[in-house]
């Protein structure tokens, strides 16, 4: 009988080669189905994902073979736990690859981000106004929401109790399920009732719009992170004799600096690619516009959706601006996670032993 606690092991790297093989195995596979069908469309999400399936299988065979039952039942469960992270991963590598695949040939040619769509009816274009539109309104519905939010996270953890505490926590839990359509109705009513136009539309309504979206998820995020802060910290802060408001401002705030920079990023990423608020409320244009709190400005979502909703003769043009817009909204996002990783690195307390 063969004891499993003695018998031979796989050589380091068998794992990972296991893995990359299985994948180049069905990507030739689906490159020959497609060959043959005289598809042009390659399906990369489905090889990784049966390549993926053919590696869990691979892995107990080979294991049992080499190493026995018993590592054979550990490797197995290991690539399983492996198979749910990559298929969890598949959504985002499939909206990837599209993306890339149909917009990065617009994305760089001349002009892309250098003109806007004023006069332009066909081919040509940029996406310049809508660039500008989407830093402006983001960025001021990021200085409304995320003070209040943050503000609003500290009263809970530091001060609230009873029934207002309870009340605000119910209150932001009912507004993170608000559907992003209603805060745009919201902004928009609340204008018209100020300005008395009925047609109000401005850049400025849409900050307002996302940062009715972007407080609930300050909030929420913020109030867990402060609570993983050690009641010993503010404990030996308050021994020192230094006051409550100093402790949160000194040690509370510092200490859970890069858990609340990321929650504010999640927040922006949650709002930044908004369309439907911000197509009724800041509403479209094809020209330029600078002024927040004047006349339409356009967003790259919103350019995005104008592009696909509003195709012209030669539809191509339009869709492959709307591919590449959409690109571009994605590098924004993936650049903005950067930075927040960045302030977090270098921001965050720095620990010693």
């Amino acid at each position: 009988m063969t004891n499993s606690l003695t018998t031979g092991r796989l050589p380091k790297g068998t794992i990972w080669m296991l893995l990359l093989g299985s994948w180049a195995l069905l990507a030739l596979v689906f490159l020959f189905v497609q060959l043959a069908g005289g598809t042009t469309t390659f399906n990369l999400v489905g090889a990784i994902f049966l390549g993926t399936i053919l590696f869990d299988i691979l892995v107990f065979v080979i294991s049992y073979l080499v190493e026995g039952v018993r590592r054979a039942k550990d490797r197995l469960v290991t690539s399983l736990v492996t198979t749910a992270f990559i298929v969890a991963l598949l959504p985002l590598i499939s909206l990837l690859y599209t993306v890339v695949l149909n917009g990065f040939a617009r994305m760089i040619e001349p002009g892309f981000f250098s003109s806007s769509m004023r006069n332009v009816t066909d081919s040509g274009g940029g996406v310049l106004h809508a660039i500008v539109g989407t830093v402006e309104i983001t960025a001021f519905a990021t200085l409304i929401s995320v003070p209040i939010g943050l503000l609003t996270s500290v009263y809970l953890v530091e001060y609230g109790r009873g029934v207002l505490a309870r009340t605000i926590t119910f209150l932001v839990d009912v507004m993170t399920g608000i559907p992003s359509i209603v805060a745009g109705l919201f902004a928009l009513a609340l204008f018209v009732l100020l300005t008395g136009q009925a047609g109000y539309r401005s850049g400025f309504g849409g900050s307002i719009a996302l940062a009715v979206l972007m407080i609930p998820v300050v909030v929420r995020s913020s109030e867990e992170i402060l609570k993983l802060v050690p009641n010993e910290l503010r404990e030996a802060s308050y021994a020192l004799g230094v006051p409550k408001w100093l402790t949160i401002l000194k040690i509370v705030v510092p200490t859970s600096i890069a858990g609340i920079t990321t929650g504010i990023t999640l927040a922006i990423a949650r709002v930044i690619g908004e369309t439907a608020p911000l197509l009724i409320v800041a509403g479209f244009t094809s020209s330029m516009n600078y002024d927040l709190f004047k006349d339409r400005m356009m967003t790259l979502s919103v350019f995005a959706y104008d592009q696909y909703a509003n195709q012209g003769p030669n539809s191509a043009d339009y869709l492959n601006r709307a591919w590449a817009a959409a690109l571009t909204l994605i590098l924004i996002v993936m650049a903005l996670n950067l930075i927040a990783r960045l302030i977090a690195r270098f921001f965050s307390p720095k620990l010693g032993r």
